[in-house]
């Protein structure tokens, strides 16, 4: 990956105004408690130019007369603090191992950061991202403007680097699509896990806990998000991550987890009985869902939109929850006055990458921007309909949602994470099997 962080670097250089410079701050270590930190995670724009994964880095890209060259000020070697707190790459080594033109240790920032913003047009920088990295600029700033008389220039414009650079990560690479194919598969080995491990009687954390450790000892010590294992009325909380409650005969369990590898996420949704036998109205419910994602999977590919998959999704949900009797009305009324959000109220697909909602345009609200080659996308459609929903009592507490991970390809999709099982068949035979 080495060379494909350099070359993001270029292709970045590339967009910038001739006689610019680009800055870029990594993450910051977090306080979890008084004197300990959660584990630190890079920023995700830093990591995709650099690879670099400690906290406090600066990255400065410059272009000059068409040259593109990159620098790094990073911690020193200090090995008192790596004795306590663990190893520091430096920035002597930091030149080779990450394919940086030069390398300085943040105690020499103040000192360089005026030499490399000189006589710059432009420079590229997020403000009121970092507060810390934004006065240290303009303290640069104002060294060059106050040294006129030297002959010393500062840029006179600040250009946000953010559509730049994510438009960029919008299409992946073919390494970055392995790196994903990872992350997914063992994602998918932590669902199956659960759907095995499941039974009445376990609490969600218990079931939560069971993924977490397949996920670790395949490699994936974080989870790309808060684990959520929401059984019975609280599946229809989008972003229950309480895990709190016992699983109970009867119900169904709806697990939304993924495994983070090597920095890229997966974001995988399931289903199932926790007792694993459907009953009538919950396998209703279920395989309208689908359904509806197994048509959204048809109509996704290149020239294609989120939009006019999830066009699809409303007309066969609406049609379904009218011939249950769960709404009531003209289908395309219903779908025009968006009463469907009373039982699915999110959208039906968001980015994915380095962060499970990755970064990107989708140009509209209504994410009709045509699909290409290299994007990657969820698709999760979902019914959730409360136990304080006015509708007849053997429909409520039945929340189900159904999420694959999909790469756009020249020809058409790969879903990434279609090996867990999703047909009610398939998910009651695994579930029968290990559960006697």
């Amino acid at each position: 990956m080495q060379s494909e962080f350099h070359q993001r670097q270029l292709a970045f250089g590339d967009l910038m105004l001739d006689n610019s410079v680009a800055i870029f701050t990594a993450a910051h270590e977090q306080t979890r408690s008084r004197d300990t930190e959660y584990r630190f995670r890079q920023d995700s724009d830093f990591f995709y130019l650099t690879g670099f994964t400690e906290p406090d880095a600066w990255l400065v890209i410059k272009k000059h007369e068409n040259q593109v060259s990159s620098t790094l000020f990073c911690r020193p070697k200090d090995e008192l603090a790596e004795i306590w707190h663990g190893r520091r790459l430096g920035a002597t080594a930091a030149v080779e191992r990450l394919a940086i033109d030069q390398a300085f240790e943040l105690s020499e920032l103040d000192e360089e950061l005026p030499k490399l913003l000189n006589h710059g047009a432009a420079v590229y920088f997020v403000l009121q991202q970092d507060p810390q990295a934004e006065q240290q600029l303009h303290q640069a700033l104002a060294t060059l403007r106050q040294g006129s008389r030297h002959g010393w220039q500062a840029p006179n414009q600040i250009i946000d680097w953010r559509p730049m650079l994510h438009e960029m990560r919008l299409f992946k690479s073919s390494q970055e699509i392995e790196l994903m194919r990872k992350a997914a598969q063992i994602s998918v080995d932590g669902h199956i896990r659960a759907m095995q491990q499941c039974r009445p009687g376990m609490w969600e954390y218990q079931l939560e806990a069971e993924i977490l450790h397949e996920f670790a000892m395949q490699g994936a010590r974080d989870a790309a998000y808060s684990t959520i294992v929401g059984g019975g009325d609280n599946a229809c909380i989008l972003h229950y991550t309480e895990n709190e409650s016992p699983l109970r005969d009867g119900e169904l369990v709806l697990i939304d987890a993924g495994a983070e590898f090597a920095g890229y996420a997966g974001d995988i949704t399931r289903t199932f009985p926790v007792n694993g036998k459907f009953t009538p109205e919950q396998a209703a419910i279920y395989q309208l869902v689908l359904d509806a994602h197994d048509a959204a999977l048809a109509a996704l590919g290149p020239g294609k939109s989120i939009k006019q998959a999830n066009d699809i999704v409303l007309q066969i949900m609406v049609s379904g929850l009218v011939k249950l009797g769960i709404m009531q009305g003209d289908v395309a009324e219903l779908i025009e006055q968006q009463a469907y959000k009373a039982f699915y109220m999110h959208g039906l697909s968001h980015w994915i990458g380095l962060d499970v909602h990755d970064v990107g345009d989708y140009k509209s609200s209504d994410r009709s921007r045509t699909l290409e080659p290299g994007m990657a996308i969820t698709v999760e459609p979902g019914l959730y309909i409360s136990k304080s929903a006015e509708v007849d009592a053997k429909w409520q507490g039945i929340g189900v949602r159904i999420e694959d991970d999909v790469v756009i390809t020249t020809e058409g999709i790969e879903n990434l994470t279609a090996a867990v099982p999703k047909t009610i068949a398939d998910i009651e035979a695994l579930m029968a099997k290990t559960n006697n």
